[in-house]
Parts: C-alpha cells; sequence; structure tokens
C-alpha cells in the first residue's frame, strides 16, 4: 500500500467515523510530495467532503494555522505521514484537542497520545521484518540484490476517550475492526 493509498483510507476511516465531516483540515509537511497531497484531495473529495491544505512548518506558528482553518469552517483533520509532524504531535494533538477536531493520524502512538484515529503500517512489525534483512547482509547479501517490500500489516487505532469528549459514537463495525482501542 502507498503512501497515497494510506492517506486516502485514513481519510474515508475518518469519514466512516464522522459523517458529518464537511471541510477536512489535510494537514502536511513541506517534505510531502505534491501528488501524495493531491491524491489526499482527491480522497475527500470523492467523500463529498472539501479539503482545505494546510502545510505546517513551523511550530510557532500551529496555534495561528488552526485558528485560521477553523475560521474557514474546517471541522475535521487528516494529517499526513511525516516525521516533522510526529516529532511535534503532541502539541498537534492538543490544539486538534482544543478545537474540538475529529482526527485521524498515521500510527497508533498519536492515539495513545490523545488522538481520536488512527490507519497505518505495524512499526513494530516492520522493525521485526527488517531484521531478516540484516541477517541477509550480515551472511554475505548484497543490499542492490534484496527486494523492496512494503508493510503487509496495518493497524487501525481508536481512541474512545477522545470520542467521548468530542461527543462521537464510533460505530460498532469500526470498533469490531480497530486492531487497538484505547478507553
Amino acid at each position: 500500500m502507498s503512501n497515497a493509498d494510506l492517506e486516502t483510507k485514513r481519510i474515508e476511516v475518518l469519514k466512516e467515523v464522522v459523517p458529518a465531516i464537511t471541510r477536512l483540515m489535510i494537514l502536511h509537511h513541506s517534505s510531502i510530495l505534491p501528488a501524495t497531497v493531491a491524491e489526499a484531495v482527491a480522497a475527500a473529495r470523492a467523500l463529498a467532503v472539501e479539503p482545505d491544505i494546510v502545510e505546517a512548518s513551523y511550530p510557532d506558528q500551529f496555534e495561528q494555522t488552526f485558528e485560521r482553518a477553523i475560521g474557514r469552517g474546517v471541522n475535521g483533520m487528516a494529517t499526513m505521514a511525516s516525521p516533522f509532524l510526529n516529532f511535534w504531535r503532541t502539541q498537534l494533538i492538543e490544539l486538534a484537542t482544543r478545537h474540538h477536531l475529529p482526527s485521524v493520524w498515521e500510527a497508533a502512538a498519536y492515539v495513545g497520545d490523545g488522538g481520536l484515529l488512527s490507519y497505518g503500517p505495524s512499526f513494530p512489525d516492520m522493525f521485526r521484518r527488517s531484521a531478516g534483512y540484516v541477517a541477509k547482509i550480515l551472511s554475505g547479501a548484497r543490499p542492490a540484490d534484496l527486494p523492496v517490500e512494503q508493510p503487509i500489516r496495518f493497524v487501525l487505532a481508536v481512541n474512545l476517550k477522545t470520542a467521548k469528549s468530542l461527543g462521537i459514537a464510533i460505530p460498532p463495525t469500526l470498533l469490531a475492526r480497530a486492531d487497538e482501542v484505547i478507553e
């Protein structure tokens, strides 16, 4: 599953949980490829949601960024996968909470920190699988001869405490599919 596919899936999951979302802040960092942002925009529009593309590159501007988006009528947030945004996740989750924005993130760690939802690759699974690569290289395999592998396990995480604070009832069908539920 490509990054663009994952961004699309995250938006679909958020819309499933909060069907009333009409304007979605798609938060990204400048390192995200324009084609990936375009896929997220297309995914939002396919779900009858108006995308509001917001670049977050300076932590001292996060507060104003959120306030401007809220002023434009944003009522949901999808955050694109980014090491920069991951580093600042605590502050971003706090802003989403303060502005009552249902949010979807790239990894379960965000949900553990108070984000509403996440959908993304299982990082522990990827780390375990990478050990096989290391073993092959240490046994003499040339790295250039090893195939590039995509993640094969994905994790859907839900924070019920955050859902309750936002007044959101998580559909039972989504809870049944969730790999991790925080209460």
